[in-house]
């Protein structure tokens, strides 16, 4: 089948902010201890960081990274993992004790050597308004303060500059320690911003939203003007306390509809007037979520903590793994005029892009999506359609029902930069090749054209130790000219760009 696409590069549609391609990353199962942060290990450098964790990070140019939760947030007490005496405590989100040796310090010089920005989330659980101002001023303040002189007694003379910070996690959840209701948490958060604006008001602020009215609205009527932005999450495949990951038809049955967060929470700004104001942190995205079953009732630890190691099987994280992160991708660059930030969730270990073994790293599916989506991707938005009717497909999602969904998923850009543009194209179809026809694409120069495509052999292809059947191939399409044709093989991820000849 084949669809013709134009393509006006004269047209704008926005240009994003690099921080949607962040990642985030939570003391839970090997993320940091084990994972990223991994001392004595042959490949971690005099800092204790994995050398080849880093590098792989960096090649995605990781703009910001959150931490240190999540769930784990909401019994974090930061002062306990700061200086010379460092004080175990017992993690009640996930049940185990974790040494605090991985702390803010800790943290500020993993960034600072991917060179992205810090993001603070903070203890709105059982954590106080004072503890979390007292973070900014540890981070934050030159030397005022108590913190501010024990951060420089800690051996960091300068102010670590975090910029971003969300006041809690996912508090709205009955799953989350200190969970609070709608009004408990306007009242909150505006005093909370309060506070850490009177350290430092230079500082970026985020809260806990849904796609819910009345929490929503309770919370921009309490802060709405003293908030940057408004945080929302979501997995498409739960699977906390069954590990039964969605089949490739399921997992494209979950890209219908993938803006509807987006959308009400939108509507929500624009109707308070606040949509030039505050922007859309969507701060922790999967789709699959994290699988810890039994964390609050089992008694046996080998009930609740041997489970997690499933979320390591690297046979997990397919193509439609691949695929669903492309579409949703594009989602965020098609919204870019309102979410600003977005973090994958994690980027390491647990359902990361990337998997850490003792000795080395497997790049799983996701990971070469990054990679295509941050290098080969323009930062503007450019006006593309088709007169042609979208292609679609009958599927089943994981409760059975039937579900159409379009086959094609299209994004032009182009760089604010330097000429060219470049076409993310989906297709979603797990075995049916699709054809585009792309016009509008040379602006009358003598252009090249290349295509750089994550296949893989089947639906389920993935990586593994010893086994790499996803990644980045290259082929060149020659001399672009109108109409330009060009094959997207099934279930398979695309840029294509076409750039003027040197």
């Amino acid at each position: 089948m084949m669809i013709s696409v134009a393509i006006n590069e004269k047209r704008t549609v926005g240009v994003r902010n690099p921080m949607i391609y962040g990642h985030f990353i939570e003391h839970f199962h090997r993320q940091i201890y084990g994972g990223v942060y991994d001392p004595g290990n042959p490949l971690s450098d005099e800092d204790g960081f994995r050398t080849d964790v880093l590098d792989a990070m960096k090649k995605i140019r990781i703009p910001i990274l959150r931490w240190p939760g999540g769930c784990f947030v909401s019994s974090y007490h930061w002062k306990d993992a700061v200086g010379s005496h460092r004080t175990p405590y017992f993690d009640k989100a996930w049940r185990v004790e974790d040494p605090s040796t991985f702390g803010t310090d800790e943290y500020i010089k993993l960034c600072r050597k991917l060179g992205c920005e810090p993001y603070i989330c903070t203890n709105a659980g059982t954590g106080t308004l004072e503890e979390m101002s007292d973070w900014v001023e540890y981070c934050n303040l030159e030397n005022e303060g108590r913190y501010a002189k024990w951060r420089i007694e800690n051996g960091y003379e300068e102010p670590h500059k975090v910029k971003y910070w969300s006041i809690g996690n996912e508090n709205y959840g009955s799953w989350e320690i200190g969970a609070k209701n709608a009004d408990e948490w306007g009242r909150l958060v505006r005093e909370a911003v309060k506070m850490i604006k009177r350290v430092d008001p230079s500082t970026e602020l985020s809260a806990a939203a849904l796609s819910d009215t009345d929490w929503n609205l309770k919370l921009l009527n309490a802060c709405g003007r003293g908030l940057d932005w408004v945080s929302i999450h979501q997995y498409w495949d739960p699977l906390s306390q069954n590990n039964n990951p969605a089949t490739y038809e399921q997992c494209m049955a979950c890209t219908k509809n993938l803006s509807r967060q987006i959308d009400d929470v939108r509507g929500l700004l624009t109707v308070l007037h606040l949509e030039d104001k505050i922007k859309i942190a969507f701060d922790e995205w999967n789709l699959r979520g994290w699988h810890h079953p039994k964390v609050a009732v089992a008694v046996n630890k080998e009930d609740y903590l041997t489970p997690r190691d499933e979320n390591d099987d690297n046979s997990t994280y397919t193509m439609a793994d691949a695929v669903f992160t492309a579409c949703f991708l594009n989602t965020l660059n098609r919204n870019c005029d309102i979410v600003g930030m977005a973090n994958f969730s994690p980027v390491l270990n647990t359902r990361g892009c990337i998997y850490s073994h003792d000795k080395g790293i497997v790049l799983r599916s996701t990971y070469h999506v990054f990679d295509l989506y941050v290098n080969y991707l323009g930062d503007t938005m450019i006006d593309l359609w088709s007169e042609d009717s979208m292609p679609s497909m009958k599927i089943c999602n994981k409760k059975g029902e039937s579900v159409t969904v379009d086959t094609l998923d299209l994004l032009a850009t182009k760089w604010s930069d330097r000429e060219g543009i470049a076409i993310a194209a989906v297709n979603k179809h797990p075995d049916q090749a699709l054809e585009i026809a792309v016009s509008g694409a040379g602006s009358g120069a003598v252009a090249e054209a290349k295509a750089f495509c994550i296949e893989g052999n089947g639906t389920d292809s993935y990586n593994d130790i010893g086994r790499n059947e996803v990644y980045i191939k290259e082929r060149n399409l020659g001399r672009y000219e109108e109409g330009m044709k060009v094959r997207l093989e099934p279930h398979s991820v695309n840029v294509i760009q076409v750039l003027p000849c040197r």
